[in-house]
């Protein structure tokens, strides 16, 4: 047996799981993206036998292949996902969630690359990114774990690249009934330019509809213009956070807003103007949650029930699973309990001291301003701030014992400052 035949029977064994470690990504990728707002047609696939196989023979004519680990380490999509984005613009926001969510194997590939085409073009042929990644092990579930070694290719393009980039490498590199003709390939590249011109296009679709939101000040009908609405209006404010920094989770955001009856672009505009350059790499989303939850500390329970809304039921956990959630719940409405009360407090102390942001919860900004609070005090709430954070935004369950460690010591801290307020002055 050729080393190329032990691959390909080694490979036919290995199907199921590329297939499924493909899928896990794909899946991955699509929610993040669907709760950034951001429309995009996300596939995956295991590399078919028969395309492996042929695509194996043409690279061992030239790679010379030695062993079966060496074809393996050649070949980087045996899983692969593709992004088929709606609106091109959008490719740097995908790039920055792809490098959140997954680990590199190496550097992102960028398309067209230079390389000299196999055909004489007018046209520069496919635009697009291809990243070559692997799971983090510590976001797997136990039975996942065995998927955090696989590469997985991901190819993220405009939804028309992929489908001419799809045309042209079935009948430009794989053949089946001869090479084309000069006719066949000026016709591949007439289409080639059609597509960047449809590129073109649906970037100006995507801003039209933009200011038809923004100009007629009309509801935000989903939470994809809501998304569109704010990465118009905060690259013009901004110095370009969001190439630093996803959206977040629109999806909350827009819930949120519905329930507060906050929907059009006026009535969000006051809390874009708030918004900072992000000097702590936080998403926009959480930023503006964050002041809505400022505004109202009875907002913190709305807010707890639309996230639960996202998250697992639990009519299906197990019992010892649903009793630990339970716990969870309890330990982190105890938290955020005393949390608002040190809101409550700081407020009051940023309104005596005339501090700026006032309305903010107790940023490491606000703590600057407030010569009452000693610095050992303000690093532990530093330290409670970003417990609360993960709390209101973040995807994992906390330890419940930790939680009401944290918040035990909140209610000492609330109860040290307002003694010290209330302590006469010195004479």
């Amino acid at each position: 047996m050729s080393i190329i035949d032990e691959f390909i029977a080694q490979y036919r064994t290995q199907y199921d799981f590329y297939d499924n470690v493909a899928r896990l990504v794909a899946q991955i990728v699509d929610g993040s993206l669907q709760a950034a707002g951001i429309r995009s047609i996300v596939t995956s696939r295991a590399k078919a036998v028969s395309r492996l196989e042929t695509k194996v023979k043409q690279r061992n004519k030239t790679a010379n292949y030695a062993s079966v680990d060496e074809i393996v380490n050649d070949i980087p999509d045996l899983g692969g996902v593709r992004v088929a984005l709606y609106f091109p613009a959008e490719r740097e926001q995908v790039d920055k969630l792809i490098k959140e969510l997954f680990l590199p194997v190496q550097p992102p590939k960028e398309f067209p690359s230079g390389s000299k085409p196999t055909y004489k073009k007018r046209f520069s042929g496919y635009w697009a990114t291809h990243y070559r990644v692997q799971l983090k092990e510590q976001s797997l579930t136990e039975i996942q774990k065995r998927y955090a070694s696989a590469r997985i290719e991901i190819q993220v393009a405009s939804v028309l690249m992929h489908a001419w980039s799809e045309v042209e490498h079935d009948l430009v590199y794989k053949p089946l009934e001869g090479a084309l003709s000069e006719e066949e390939y000026a016709i591949l590249d007439e289409l080639n330019g059609l597509v960047m011109a449809g590129e073109i296009g649906l970037e100006r679709l995507q801003k039209a509809g933009e200011a038809r939101v923004a100009a007629a000040d009309r509801s935000f009908l989903n939470h994809y213009d809501l998304a569109a609405h704010i990465l118009n209006r905060t690259t013009a404010k901004l110095n370009s956070p969001l190439n630093d920094s996803a959206l977040g989770r629109i999806d909350l955001l827009f819930e949120l807003l519905e329930e507060l009856h906050l929907t059009t672009p006026g009535q969000i505009e006051p809390y874009l103007d708030s918004l900072h350059a992000d000097t702590e790499r936080r998403p926009i989303a959480e930023q503006i949650i964050d002041r809505l939850l400022a505004e109202d500390e009875s907002r913190y329970k709305l807010y707890e029930n639309i996230r639960s809304r996202y998250q697992k039921s639990p009519s299906h956990l197990a019992a010892d699973e649903t009793v630990v959630e339970l716990n969870s719940h309890n330990a982190m409405g105890f938290f955020i309990a005393e949390w608002t009360a040190l809101e409550r407090l700081v407020r009051k102390l940023a309104s005596k001291t005339g501090t700026r942001s006032a309305s903010i919860f107790p940023s490491t900004l606000v703590l600057q301003q407030l010569p009452m609070i000693p610095p050992d005090m303000k690093r532990e709430i530093e330290r409670f701030r970003r417990i609360r954070n993960e709390v209101v935004h973040g995807i994992g369950v906390l330890d419940p014992i930790d939680l009401c460690d944290a918040g035990n010591r909140l209610h000492q801290i609330v109860s040290e400052i307002e003694q010290t307020e209330r302590k006469p002055l010195a004479p």
